[in-house]
């Protein structure tokens, strides 16, 4: 499909900068298949929206400070280099988004913090290898640690990732650090925040317990390539950047058993909703997984294992403006764009929510 069929205008004041307080006061635009309206409520409606069997999936992967500072060295002269950690390939290794990437080449070494005297147990200082170069940027790091001591390296000499449309505007600071992860988030790996999840409170999930609307848990780690606009001109040229994700027997098990009686599988974000789609065999029923992923969801894409989705409003031309139009339908979902910024939705990471019903 042409790519310019997702594009759209979004005024600034559009965008979000900061979340609201508290986080399930969001909006919530609801957008049904069999109404030709659409319904303005909020997230703390979510209880009321659903029914009493549905089964809300999250995915509980926790954000890590992947973006990190370091001067390139090779033999006498050095370059400033950003390192955006996009996706972990083993013990000491992690592919990322390198800027500007025509300053490294293989074999160079980046050298992230400062030595300090004496406190060289406290990781103060990191060096990494470049081992590969690909397209757009993307890099293979090979570090000097590995494992939870390359773990707590990142941890303390990486920044947290916010999107280039919040970093452009503002410095990110200590509230971010709060802000910018789910309250259940519990597996570290992502470089990017599955969004949808970030209003969720523990007064909502009392709220949704007490509703009979109950809540599995997935981990897919979110690269920072899924939020990227797509370049080509045709949806066929666009390559998906991988990711990890996994779904345990036993939470797929409890998800198949909720389906055959009734219930609605309620995918909190389009990172859940493209995990489960991963795992769905042909008859809609949902297998363990734990694997890669790099499934691209457009128009025209059989959905078998998600009825509902709960999701943040999106940037215009990219991969996930082409997923949430692929569950609802393209035009249905412009209308609903329009109508989302004609009324003063709040877009993007920190924004708004959506709840669309599968067509």
């Amino acid at each position: 499909m042409r790519v310019d069929l997702f594009d759209f205008e979004l005024p600034e004041q559009n965008i979000a900068l900061r979340p609201v307080e508290p986080r399930d006061a969001a909006r919530m635009l609801v957008v049904k298949p069999e109404e030709a309206t659409f319904e303005d409520g909020a997230v703390r409606d979510l209880p009321d929206l659903l029914q009493p069997g549905d089964v809300l999936v999250l995915n509980d992967t926790k954000v890590i400070p992947s973006r990190l500072y370091g001067l390139r060295v090779r033999e006498e002269t050095a370059a400033r280099v950003e390192i955006m950690l996009h996706k972990r390939e083993g013990a000491d290794r992690w592919r990322a988004f390198a800027r500007p990437a025509k300053k490294l080449n293989v074999g160079d070494r980046i050298r992230f913090g400062e030595e300090s005297e004496g406190t060289a147990c406290e990781l103060v200082r990191l060096d990494a290898e470049v081992v590969d170069k690909g397209e757009g940027g993307d890099v293979a790091l090979r570090f000097s640690f590995s494992g939870p001591f390359l773990d707590e390296a990142i941890a303390r000499l990486g920044e947290l990732p916010l999107p280039p449309y919040i970093a452009g505007k503002r410095a990110t600071d200590e509230k971010d650090k709060a802000d910018y992860q789910t309250v259940y988030a519990k597996d570290e790996g992502a470089v990017a925040a599955p969004t949808a999840g970030l209003h969720f409170t523990d007064d909502l999930f009392r709220r949704l317990d007490e509703r009979g609307v109950s809540r599995q848990f997935v981990t897919l780690h979110v690269g920072a390539g899924t939020f990227l606009p797509v370049k080509a001109d045709d949806t066929d040229e666009h390559r998906m950047h991988a990711e990890w994700g996994t779904i345990t027997e036993e939470t797929a098990k409890a998800l198949n058993e909720a389906r055959a009686r009734g219930g609605r599988i309620v995918a909190v974000g389009t990172t859940s909703l493209r995990l489960l789609e991963s795992a769905a065999r042909e008859d809609g029923t949902i297998a363990p997984f734990s694997s890669d992923t790099a499934i691209f969801i457009t128009p025209g894409y059989r959905f078998k294992a998600v009825d509902v989705l709960m999701t943040n409003f999106h940037l215009p031309r990219s991969t996930l403006f082409m997923l949430v139009s692929a569950f609802v339908g393209l035009d249905r979902m412009r209308a609903a764009y329009a109508h989302a910024i004609e009324t003063g939705y709040r877009f993007y990471s920190y924004g708004d929510a959506s709840l669309l019903f599968r067509r």
